[in-house]
């Protein structure tokens, strides 16, 4: 049950993030061409719509395919899905057109409920953004024609960290012996990381973005703050479905926090090692309630 609403939430959060003023919040505080540009100004620069949780990060997925007269198709590969199940899917990415109306950038972003420890985020997304360099070959760039390279943007959004923070990984050069200058486009290749804290943020200009996300993102903020946070401060329109979203995401994270609750106090009743005064001050919840679990017959003891 608790696998299937944090399937849900991670959802829900992809498709708030996915709104294109978000989008747009998020560029105006990343992009040094998008710097001091009012948000709604900047939605028209996104290209189409973004694609949430379709686009294959797998080798040879991630563009579409050609046809048997080798003519190229343009776009990301988001057809027969339901056959490729269990694929690693970017869970945002689009085209942002530049102010010169010609060049243009892949933006892809990640939303991770914390850092994992099974492996280095990094290390992932540094796999992300080389997946999306060469799934351009066929698609905006042909044969060596290599500087028609877009560049990419492979953004992080970390919750549950102990603090605030946003980091900008690229490349940078070292000259070794002597020095040389080496044409190409160093900015090709960006990572960053917003690492979100658990508390909202107080409202200062350095954490605008950071506020703005923990806001929308949170799962324990009540609706009524997250809706004010975003119409009042952000001036983000709040209506329906957005505003449907954001409620069934609160929903859904009151419901797994309660599910966890339980989890934890069925366990401990199994151990019959604790008192229900213990359980309940570890689980935070009251004695009552342990004692209701206790009584409900879901518990089986030895």
């Amino acid at each position: 049950m608790v696998a299937g609403k944090e399937a849900q939430y991670d959802e829900k959060a992809k498709q708030l993030l996915g709104n294109k003023i978000i989008l747009a919040h998020i560029l105006v505080n990343i992009l040094d061409e998008f710097k001091g540009m009012d948000p709604k100004e900047v939605i028209t620069y996104i290209e189409g719509e973004a694609q949430i949780g379709v686009v294959p990060v797998d080798p040879g997925l991630t563009n579409t395919s050609e046809n048997q007269k080798t003519e190229r198709l343009v776009g990301f590969n988001t057809e027969n899905s339901e056959i490729n199940e269990g694929l690693i899917r970017f869970d945002i990415i689009f085209y942002i057109r530049l102010q010169d109306g010609i060049s243009q950038i892949i933006i892809n972003i990640e939303a991770q409920k914390s850092e994992p420890l099974e492996y280095d985020l990094l290390n992932r997304a540094i796999f992300y953004i080389c997946r999306m360099v060469s799934s351009q070959k066929g698609r905006d760039f042909v044969k060596t024609n290599y500087n028609d390279i877009k560049r990419v943007y492979s953004i992080w959004i970390c919750m549950n960290m102990e603090e605030n923070s946003l980091s900008h990984i690229h490349l940078t050069e070292e000259n070794v012996i002597c020095s040389h200058e080496w044409k190409g486009d160093q900015k090709l290749l960006n990572i960053v990381f917003i690492g979100l804290s658990k508390e909202l943020p107080e409202k200062e200009e350095k954490y605008e973005l950071h506020r703005l996300l923990v806001a929308l993102l949170s799962s324990t903020l009540s609706i009524e703050s997250k809706l004010n946070i975003l119409e009042t401060e952000y001036q983000i329109p709040v209506e329906e479905p957005r505003r449907k979203d954001v409620r069934e995401m609160c929903n859904l994270g009151e419901g797994i926090r309660e599910e966890v609750k339980n989890e934890i106090i069925i366990r401990m009743l199994k151990k019959e090692q604790y008192a229900y005064e213990e359980i309940a001050e570890i689980a935070g919840t009251s004695i009552d309630t342990v004692k209701k679990i206790a009584e409900s017959g879901k518990v089986l003891t030895k």
